[in-house]
């Protein structure tokens, strides 16, 4: 389970066998959303046994499976779902009931989308994860919901402030007026990247905010490895972005920690299903 002393910002739920994360900032508004955990589902092997995804080799029918019971299990339709296509870019797509299906029951047209927002109540949006940074939206003036895929390259390119600028863009939103959970993830301690990651990251943050979100240990001295700390660089390019600090919540989960429960990508050496997070407006 999660590391002693870890602060963690997530409510546990469980219904019908299905278990599921919420977030305390979200569950104030009354937002529909989750963030799946590997239990519950019909998935064997490596998937095992929760995978949202039909891109990791597992059977197609017990990923639709998976699918039914987490959707009854959360409250949402699934036919409803509109899926991201993440290639570790930023490009962020505003979609409405005319995408509804898209990666699931139908094909998507949605190519290289890494972030998804919706102002329509009949659509649910759907992202995937098992390490990198999952980043829930929610504008309760405008009511806009999003969900964005947020991993080294997405973060160090600053997708979570792109996905602001689209919503104030496209629905007018007020940076000042949102919500933004920077969700279940691998934590800096979990996270080692070599020198060419670290470099990306000096050169795009200040040296301070460098300082704050890496550290070396013992282990790594001269070695040109650095323990890197996405959950704190996502909390400053929204925090930069406009979002007031107390309106940003991380969830302090990581998934590497915790592999029995999540699927982690680092902890597996990439043989692992897909966690999902999902978030919609409800009617």
């Amino acid at each position: 389970m999660a590391k002693k002393n870890e602060k963690i910002n997530a409510t546990v739920n469980h219904k019908n066998g299905v278990t599921y994360y919420t977030f305390p900032l979200l569950e104030q508004y009354c937002v529909k959303h989750a963030f799946s955990t590997r239990l519950g589902g019909v998935s064997e092997g490596a998937c095992a046994a929760m995978n949202l995804s039909f891109q990791r080799g597992d059977d197609r029918e017990a990923v639709m499976e998976n699918h039914r019971r987490f959707a009854e299990a959360v409250g949402y339709d699934e036919r409803s779902l509109v899926f991201s296509d993440q290639i570790h870019e930023t490009e962020i797509r505003v979609v409405d009931a005319s995408d509804c299906g898209k990666g699931i029951f139908r094909e998507s047209d949605l190519r290289g989308v890494d972030g998804l927002l919706t102002s329509d109540p009949g659509v649910v949006l759907m992202t995937f994860f098992a390490d990198c940074v999952p980043l829930f939206f929610y504008d309760p003036i405008k009511r806009v919901v999003g969900a964005v895929h947020s991993g080294w390259r997405g973060t160090v390119k600053r997708i979570g402030a792109k996905a602001v600028e689209v919503m104030r863009r496209e629905f007018g939103t007020n940076e000042k007026d949102l919500a933004a959970v920077i969700g279940p993830s691998i934590c800096r301690d979990c996270y080692e990247v070599s020198e060419d990651v670290a470099l990306e990251f000096q050169r795009e943050f200040t040296e301070e905010q460098w300082e704050s979100m890496h550290n070396q240990g013992p282990d790594q001295a001269g070695e040109d490895k650095f323990r890197l700390d996405l959950w704190r660089a996502n909390e400053i390019i929204l925090r930069e972005a406009g979002i007031p600090e107390e309106r940003i919540q991380v969830s302090g989960l990581c998934t590497c920690c915790n592999p029995e429960l999540l699927f982690s990508h680092r902890a597996t050496g990439g043989e692992r299903g897909n966690l999902a997070g999902v978030i919609a407006l409800g009617r």
